[in-house]
C-alpha cells in the first residue's frame, strides 16, 4: 500500500508531482480544477503527457482525483442536481486522460428533502452519471460527518446506494477517518468499530483511505481534520488502521494543511514499516 497526500495543482496539474515527491509522497490525491468551480480548462495530450511524464519520473504510483466540492445529488434544486450528474461525469472523464484510479465523491445534502426521498434521488441521479460510462477510472463514495442532513454519514447508508444504483463503474468507497470519527466510529475502539463497519458494508468495498485526525470528539458530526496523532482519534488508532490498510493494499492520504502533513505521511509510513517487520 503507498502514502501520501492531498496536493495542490496551482500553475498546472503537471507541478503537483514533484511537491507530492518533495513531501514524501508514494501516491497522491489531486483536484483536476478549483474544488469551488469556474471555468474548467481542458486537460490536452500535451499537458496529459507531460504529468504522466512527471509522475514517473517522481515515482508517484498511484493518482486519485478528488470531485469538486460543490457537487449535490440529493438537492431539490433541478439546476443543481443535473449539473453534479454532468460535473461528475466529466470528472470521470478528465481523471482517466490522466490515468487517474479513482474518483473520490461527497453524494451532497437533502437539505430541506425527506431522507428516503433524498436517498432515492442520489441513486438515481448517480445511474444517470454512469450510463454508458466504460473508461477505465471508477467513482469511490467517500462517508461524511454527518452534518445537517448530509448523505453517507453511515456505512449502512452507503452500502445501500452502492447496491441500489447497481454499476460497476462505483468500485467501492473511499473511507475517511475523521468523518467517520465526527459520525461516531469510534476509532479508539479500533475492533469493536471495524466489527461494526463489517456489519453494515462489506470490508471489501473499502478501497481507499483518508487518514486524518480529528479536532472533534466522536460522534460531534463536524468535518474538522487534525494532523496524525494531534487529535482524538490518536496514535494508537492509526497505528491499527495502517494495519488494516497494509493486510487489505488500500492506499491511504492525509487531507490536513501546512507542511505539518509531511510530519503526517513520515509518521505513517514508520507505522508501516514496524508493521511489515512484524
Amino acid at each position: 500500500m503507498n502514502i501520501g497526500c492531498h496536493i495542490s495543482i496551482a500553475g498546472g496539474i503537471e507541478k503537483a508531482p514533484k511537491r507530492a515527491t518533495d513531501l514524501g509522497c508514494e501516491t497522491m490525491q489531486i483536484f483536476t480544477h478549483s474544488p469551488q468551480g469556474g471555468k474548467i480548462l481542458p486537460l490536452t495530450k500535451k499537458i496529459c503527457q507531460k504529468f504522466k511524464v512527471q509522475n514517473s519520473k517522481y515515482k508517484i504510483r498511484k493518482i486519485y482525483v478528488h470531485a469538486p466540492y460543490y457537487i449535490n445529488f440529493a438537492s431539490s434544486d433541478n439546476r443543481i442536481r443535473y449539473g453534479s450528474v454532468s460535473a461528475i461525469r466529466k470528472e470521470l472523464e478528465r481523471a482517466n486522460l490522466i490515468g487517474a484510479k479513482y474518483v473520490i465523491v461527497h453524494l451532497g445534502s437533502a437539505k430541506n428533502l425527506e431522507r428516503g426521498k433524498a436517498i432515492k434521488q442520489t441513486i438515481k441521479m448517480l445511474q444517470k452519471t454512469l450510463d454508458n460510462y466504460q473508461d477505465k477510472t471508477k467513482l469511490l463514495i467517500e462517508n461524511t460527518a454527518g452534518e445537517g442532513n448530509i448523505i453517507g454519514d453511515t456505512f449502512k447508508e452507503l452500502s445501500y446506494i452502492i447496491k441500489q444504483t447497481k454499476d460497476s463503474s462505483i468500485a467501492g468507497i473511499c473511507l475517511d477517518t475523521q468523518h467517520s470519527f465526527a459520525s461516531g466510529y469510534n476509532w479508539k475502539n479500533f475492533d469493536k468499530t471495524l466489527k461494526k463497519i463489517s456489519k453494515e458494508i462489506n470490508l471489501k468495498l473499502i478501497k481507499f483511505i483518508h487518514a486524518n485526525d480529528s479536532k472533534v470528539e466522536c460522534g460531534s458530526r463536524k468535518d474538522r481534520h487534525e494532523h496524525i496523532g494531534k487529535g482524538k482519534i490518536g496514535l494508537n488508532a492509526f497505528k491499527k488502521i495502517v494495519k488494516f490498510a497494509i493486510n487489505n493494499n488500500i492506499d491511504m492520504v492525509c487531507e490536513t494543511e501546512g507542511q505539518g502533513v509531511a510530519k503526517d505521511i513520515k509518521l505513517l509510513k514508520k507505522f508501516r514499516q514496524i508493521l511489515i517487520k512484524k
